[in-house]
């Protein structure tokens, strides 16, 4: 039988069994580095055991890692012959940055206060003559349809954007910007890793797609998905070369080098196996449960934390937490009061949240919370935080 969010939220033992984390602590960074659910380390585990009797590249785990590629395009609206499995989201959006044929005068429209993974590879490409046009928003994060139209010019080749941002937690128009792009002729190439598992993400209107496992997928670290559209695969060219993805019949080095077709042809070499068979248990388990249902349980936790936070004299940073921006995180600062000792108070009542810093140097707390905790949680965190006011 399929597990059933509201199940699972009304039955304090399933929650337990799910997600062994609730048992003796409460945690909120999964847009950091995500707990593993019970099936997730089982499936681990699982493969693991059978390592130890026979060889890792089983032919059950090569069958899971196909099917890994059917339950990743799944998620985001994909072809399996669209998914690539090979690890940390930098990984892709370099093998973006790397393989496209780029010209001198060529522009790229970016965010400069992303996420570094998210910045850093479209900036080497100004070694190559390439033009780096920044985005400028309001408010961090805040890059609407708009302010990236006004960005372009004739001479824009890719938009490089966040589907989220990590910080503020505003959650971008990702299907109108790409259609508009599209209907310009413009590469987009979307850095997924804060939606993919909490929100819809599909890929209807993008090119490129990056994202880790370990965040909201409920995955390991360093196994991942990567999407290059079919129609683009011949035009993004793989820099990193090796023999899985090039053609090498009896692991014989051929003369000329002829690529594998679909997703295989991003991947060089060896599978992280133990992790792609994590990854799969997380997605399916996102996929169980309903990528719509989750989000509305992300959401109706993000309004609750507004409630309860503002009135403690926090200032809560991102878009309306009921509005059509609202990501799942939730971050909040004080222009008055440091913040590190309420992250300290945090910690001792095994309350787990991310610190994380602006440009300036301000200390903020983000919370992410996952589909599996509850409103009341988010009012344990307030009581706790009110301790300290």
């Amino acid at each position: 039988m399929a597990l059933e969010l509201q199940n699972l939220l009304l039955d304090e033992a399933l929650r337990r069994l799910e997600f062994p984390v609730v048992s003796d602590s409460l945690f909120l960074a999964h847009a950091g580095v995500t707990i593993l659910p019970r099936r997730v380390v089982r499936a681990m585990q699982d493969y693991l055991e059978e390592c130890g009797r026979r060889m890792q590249e089983y032919p059950e785990a090569w069958r899971a890692v196909n099917e890994a590629r059917v339950s990743a395009a799944k998620l985001i609206g994909a072809r399996a012959s669209e998914i690539a499995l090979i690890g940390p989201t930098s990984v892709g959006l370099n093998l973006v940055a790397s393989g496209l044929d780029w010209q001198p005068g060529d522009e790229v429209v970016f965010y400069p206060d992303d996420y570094p993974a998210n910045v850093y590879p479209w900036m080497e490409l100004v070694r190559r003559g390439v033009v780096m046009r920044p985005l400028l928003p309001a408010a961090p994060g805040e890059i609407t349809l708009e302010l990236v139209e006004k960005a372009l010019s004739p001479r824009t080749r890719l938009v490089a954007l966040a589907s989220c941002h990590y910080l503020s937690g505003w959650r971008i128009k990702v299907d109108d910007i790409g259609r508009m792009l599209r209907a310009r002729g413009v590469l987009f190439c979307l850095d997924a890793i804060q939606t993919v598992g909490a929100f819809d993400t599909r890929v209807d209107h993008v090119d490129f797609l990056a994202a880790d496992s370990h965040k909201w997928m409920l995955g390991p670290m360093s196994a991942g998905i990567f999407f290059v559209r079919e129609e683009l695969q011949d035009r993004l060219r793989p820099s990193l070369l090796g023999s899985w993805n090039v053609r090498s019949p009896q692991f014989v080095a051929q003369p000329e080098i002829d690529f594998e077709r679909g997703g295989r042809r991003y991947e060089p070499g060896a599978l992280n196996l133990a992790g792609i068979i994590g990854m799969k248990a997380g997605i399916d388990l996102i996929n169980e449960l309903g990528i719509k249902d989750i989000s509305a349980q992300l959401l109706s936790l993000k309004v609750r934390l507004h409630e309860r936070l503002e009135p403690l004299g926090f200032e809560i940073i991102g878009p309306d937490p009921m509005g059509e921006f609202a990501g799942g995180i939730t971050t909040m600062r004080d222009p008055c009061r440091r913040l590190e000792p309420f992250f300290e108070h945090l910690n001792k009542h095994r309350i787990h949240a991310s610190l994380r810093h602006d440009r300036e140097g301000r200390a903020h707390i983000r919370f992410s919370p996952h589909f599996y905790n509850t409103v009341a949680e988010m009012d344990h965190v307030a009581d706790v935080l009110a301790e300290m006011v």
